[in-house]
């Protein structure tokens, strides 16, 4: 309860036309809840379970209607909905959040975490949750917490024997500035398309290769079009559990308290599954007969160096991330 008193104090800095009233009576309502992946992927089921206990311990007085793959539009409209209260909630990656406030690109550190688990462990961490704090004031949500997917990897329709392979290739990104400076690093050209294009684009040339997680690997059958993976995990891919700050201020304490511990609770345990998920995609992947190469930072020889002179702003964040993942 002490993070939702938190995130109620900052709703205040959003300004007078938000002011929250403890007086806002309970009413029913159907919570709108959107998100870019497809109704299949892990987001959108622990979305649908939140929404189910929130029916339950409710009465049915409030419900969640959960709009997957990019329904109502990209993550930066999504984003402008929940300011505007167009839309109450959003499962998002923190690709369009890093653009808007730059210190959670931090948390996209190349070679930051060894897996899914640590990922989640420093998620719940100090320097991670402090950054939640910034969301009310300068983008008008609220971040109930985090979720993740699995791990980061390379998947080429060509072999890779070396990092050299890498150079000039196209390949798909999700757009935002820590992902296309670790590629142009590496020498790649950065080329975002939306996933379900992603494909088409595999067999016809538009894209070479794709940063992928293993999930979206079998979801999309991307193992059709693409046969050489680089098992990097190179870097995590952080979800955030977002509220509309309009929508909340017009809340009640016990409905605030409703979404609020239901939220963290869908998050929570979607960082569990992938946990528990990781070695079983790791199985599922390589049986579909592709060709899967292990590799470590060491393929990469002075990236994360490089990448991290790129971020230097956010050096010391970055640091107290990599000491917070040393120390687990």
């Amino acid at each position: 309860m002490k993070k939702f008193l938190a995130h109620t104090v900052c709703v205040a800095a959003l300004g007078a036309s938000l002011a929250i009233s403890a007086t806002v009576g309970a009413m029913a309502k159907d919570f709108r809840l959107g998100t870019i992946v497809p109704a299949g992927h892990f987001w959108s089921k622990y979305a649908t379970a939140m929404g189910e206990a929130i029916k339950e311990q409710s009465g049915g007085a409030h419900t969640v209607t959960v709009f997957p793959s990019g329904q109502l539009g990209d993550e930066s409209q999504m984003v402008q909905q929940l300011q505007s209260g167009a839309l109450d909630m959003a499962f998002l990656t923190i690709a369009d959040v890093s653009n808007r406030i730059p210190a959670f690109g931090a948390l996209y550190a190349p070679f930051l975490v060894d897996n899914v688990g640590d990922g989640a462990k420093l998620l719940k961490g100090e320097t991670a949750q402090k950054l939640l704090e910034e969301l009310p004031g300068k983008m008008g949500v609220l971040g109930m917490g985090y979720g993740i997917a699995a791990m980061r990897q390379m998947l080429s329709t060509t072999p890779i024997e070396t990092s050299a392979d890498l150079a000039g290739k196209k390949m798909r990104i999700t757009p935002f500035k820590p992902f296309r400076d670790l590629y142009n690093i590496i020498g790649i050209a950065p080329t975002p398309m939306p996933l379900p294009d992603v494909y088409d684009a595999l067999a016809n040339g538009q894209v070479d290769a794709i940063d992928v997680d293993l999930e979206l690997i079998m979801n999309f059958r991307f193992d059709q079009r693409a046969k050489h993976l680089l098992l990097t995990n190179h870097a995590m891919f952080p979800m955030v559990g977002l509220v509309s700050g309009r929508v909340w201020a017009e809340l009640s304490e016990e409905d605030r308290k409703l979404v609020g511990d239901n939220m963290a609770k869908a998050l929570d345990d979607l960082l569990a599954e992938y946990g528990r998920l990781e070695p079983e995609l790791v199985s599922q992947v390589k049986a579909t007969g592709i060709e899967v190469k292990e590799v470590g930072p060491e393929f990469f020889p002075g990236v994360v160096e490089k990448w991290e002179e790129t971020w230097k702003d956010q050096k010391p964040l970055i640091d107290r991330l990599r000491a917070e993942a040393a120390a687990m």
